[in-house]
């Protein structure tokens, strides 16, 4: 019987020397433990200096742990006694920089991992020169190509590994915003396709929220948050400040389609949903993403207003935003979570408090997958 999933428990210290003292002084310390899901990916949330990047180079072997077990689907890596060298790992890692040989071709890179690998049929290597699109590149230099193109190739070069885990640092971040969105189609069908586990780092939760099926939540070294995307995004009582980017991720699905405005209608636990018709078939499963900004609340249903969303909710609890002036106010809408971040003012005069019944006015909700 397979063994799924990924387990790893590591203690790691930093010290660094203070300006004035002869000691050094630890400044930074790693401690997790963690059980993840052995396939889908996982997304790796935190601040700069959270440890993200930490975790990632311990699990790949090039950072050792004062302490450290590694467990990747049954296959030990790291334990008391014993470290698997990081060449041995059967593993492969996407940085923020492509990492490409300058000096060789895109195929030239490309034939440099089917080395690495057990074994490359002619039929899998052109799947990912065509689910990556990069076969017209084959001939051209390394450095002859797009930010968007150089980190098309790495990914394309990683999957040919054929590893068991892949490891993602950012590597959207070097690319303006224009080449992300051109790349996480790209990073979405490979998701589709491949059952591998995948640890995505991001800074970015709106990349997290349209790639991962699973999302960690650091701080200071350790994890505050472990779970599901939707279980995850949908708490307010974590000490990570999101600001604009508190919001919840929702299975839907498409029902009905409008196609004089160009919308179609979706379904999910709480009710339906207007959205931006992005051609996606009646029955299609949707992942769509509501930010709590884009939530208002009002004692009843208003039809006269240009908010076309509506659906009634009930209280679930109030916290205090990082903005003293605000306050997110957690929902049920039936068995999924809405988040409204609204002013102070606005609970004083609505008196809500849990339990209170009312109604969600949804501005916006973005289709993400």
């Amino acid at each position: 019987m397979k063994v799924s999933g990924i387990e790893a428990a590591f203690k790691l210290a930093y010290s660094a020397p203070i300006a004035g003292r002869k000691a050094p002084e630890t400044n930074f310390a790693l401690d997790v433990r963690l059980k993840l899901p052995g396939s889908g990916i996982t997304g790796i949330y935190g601040t700069s200096g959270s440890g993200k990047t930490t975790l990632l180079r311990c699990i790949a072997g090039l950072l050792k742990a004062d302490e450290g077990e590694l467990k990747v689907n049954g296959e030990v890596w790291q334990d008391k006694r014993d470290m698997v060298p990081t060449h041995e790992r059967s593993m492969a890692y996407v940085f923020q920089e492509s990492s490409l040989f300058p000096h060789l071709t895109v195929g030239e890179n490309l034939d440099y991992a089917i080395k690495r690998a057990a074994a490359v049929d002619k039929s899998f290597y052109a799947h990912i020169l065509e689910l990556m699109d990069i076969e017209r590149l084959l001939q051209r230099s390394s450095d002859q190509l797009s930010g968007g193109e150089k980190q098309r190739v790495a990914i394309a070069r990683a999957f040919l590994v054929r590893p068991k885990l892949l490891l993602m640092d950012e590597p959207l971040a070097s690319l303006d915003a224009g080449r992300k969105q051109e790349i996480l189609p790209y990073l979405e069908r490979l998701h589709d396709e491949f059952d591998l586990p995948v640890l995505y780092v991001s800074h970015a939760l709106d990349e997290l929220a349209r790639l991962a099926d699973h999302l960690l939540v650091m701080h200071q070294g350790q994890v505050l948050a472990d779970g599901s995307i939707e279980a995850v995004l949908s708490r307010t009582d974590l000490p990570v400040p999101l600001g604009d980017d508190t919001g919840v991720v929702l299975p839907a699905t498409v029902v009905e389609r409008d196609s004089q405005w160009h919308l179609v209608k979706v379904e999910f636990s709480g009710g339906s949903l207007w959205v931006r018709d992005s051609g996606d078939a009646i029955g299609n499963t949707l992942r769509i993403r509501v930010l709590a900004r884009d939530v208002s609340l009002a004692l009843s249903s208003h039809h006269d207003s240009s908010i076309l969303n509506r659906i009634p909710v009930t209280v679930l609890d109030l916290t205090p935003d990082s903005d003293e002036a605000m306050v997110l106010v957690r929902l049920s809408a039936g068995q999924s979570i809405l988040i409204a971040r609204i002013t102070r003012r606005s609970v004083a005069h609505l008196k809500l408090a849990p339990g209170n019944t009312l109604w969600a006015q949804i501005k916006s909700v973005a289709v993400v997958r």
